[in-house]
């Protein structure tokens, strides 16, 4: 038997080989096999709300449904004056309340000189098409009667959505000064009209998108397929009402998103008309990008520069 220093040093200098081996890296040079690289941290990162400094938030009461009380997100500037207005319609497919994502987009615009509205609107759970437009014109006529009181310029106002508000935003702008599509809600002494428009990652030919197969979405939003009802389709697809006279409107897309149906195809009409469109393609962009970092800055830099185009800058308070 050995004596029980030596044995005591075997340990320690075994312990200590363990020891290295599981502390010290690789050297590539030396042909030794490299360890798992850590795993990418992800290209995106999503943006909570928080009501910016000069800022005011506040949310009123649009309509009153048995199903859904319609109410409105309002962002206004603190500083006096008279200001263009942006209205936006979430997405959610037509049938998730998505106000909260969207708020960050709304809060940044509003530090830009405008004031911002977020509309919850009837989702296609809570009733059919047109409630969910219906909701939308609702919003806009209620920013025109409410305008002094959120220091808004009743002669300026945009609209934009994304997903399934990208729809609701296109085909509120496009069928703008039709009063078949101003639905039964209040201030009807007052215009749903907008003057400017943004679409985000939306299908704008509902037709088109669902001949083949309706979408269970489109079928929870209409009530039927499009092989039942083709007109309601055609009625709700904002390509279906370009004619002279409606908003410029342009389109964000991400990279990696679906195609939009239609969206081509509707730009196509409005240049035909002289009416200015654009598309903007995030880089590297998934569906919901607005919702998130690095596209929302890019989204909100867009949007500035075309409301502001359109809609112009804040005015002095009368």
């Amino acid at each position: 038997m050995k004596p029980l220093p030596l044995l005591l040093a075997a340990f320690a200098i075994l312990t200590a080989g363990i020891s290295f081996a599981a502390d010290s890296k690789p050297d590539s040079a030396s042909g030794a096999t490299p360890s798992t690289p850590a795993p990418t941290a992800p290209k995106w990162k999503k943006v909570l709300p928080q009501t910016p400094p000069g800022v005011t938030c506040v949310t009123d009461l649009l309509e009153k449904h048995p199903e859904h009380d319609v109410t409105i997100v309002i962002y206004m500037p603190d500083k006096p004056g008279v200001y263009p207005a942006i209205l936006d319609i979430h997405g959610g497919g037509w049938k998730d309340r998505q106000v909260e994502p969207d708020r960050p987009m709304m809060e940044r615009l509003a530090t830009h000189g405008f004031v911002t509205a977020i509309v919850s609107y009837r989702l296609s759970g809570e009733a059919k098409y047109p409630a969910a437009l219906s909701d939308g014109k609702a919003a806009v006529r209620f920013l025109r009667a409410n305008a002094a009181k959120y220091k808004i310029d009743p002669a300026r106002i945009g609209v934009m959505g994304g997903s399934a508000g990208g729809h609701l935003s296109g085909l509120l702008a496009m069928t703008s000064g039709l009063p078949a599509f101003e639905g039964d809600g209040p201030n009807k002494d007052q215009s749903s009209a907008v003057q400017a428009c943004i679409v985000m990652a939306a299908t704008q030919d509902l037709v088109a998108a669902n001949q083949a197969k309706t979408s269970d979405g489109a079928i929870a939003f209409f009530g039927a397929t499009c092989a039942e009802n083709p007109e309601l389709y055609k009625q709700a697809s904002p390509i279906t009402h370009v004619r002279a006279g409606v908003p410029p409107t342009i389109f964000i897309e991400g990279e990696k998103d679906t195609l939009k149906i239609g969206r081509a195809e509707m730009q196509d009409k409005l240049r035909a008309l002289g009416i200015e469109t654009a598309l903007y393609t995030l880089k590297d962009a998934p569906h919901p990008y607005w919702m998130s970092q690095p596209w929302l800055d890019e989204t909100v830099e867009i949007a500035t520069a075309f409301f502001k185009k359109h809609l112009g800058e804040p005015a002095a308070s009368k």
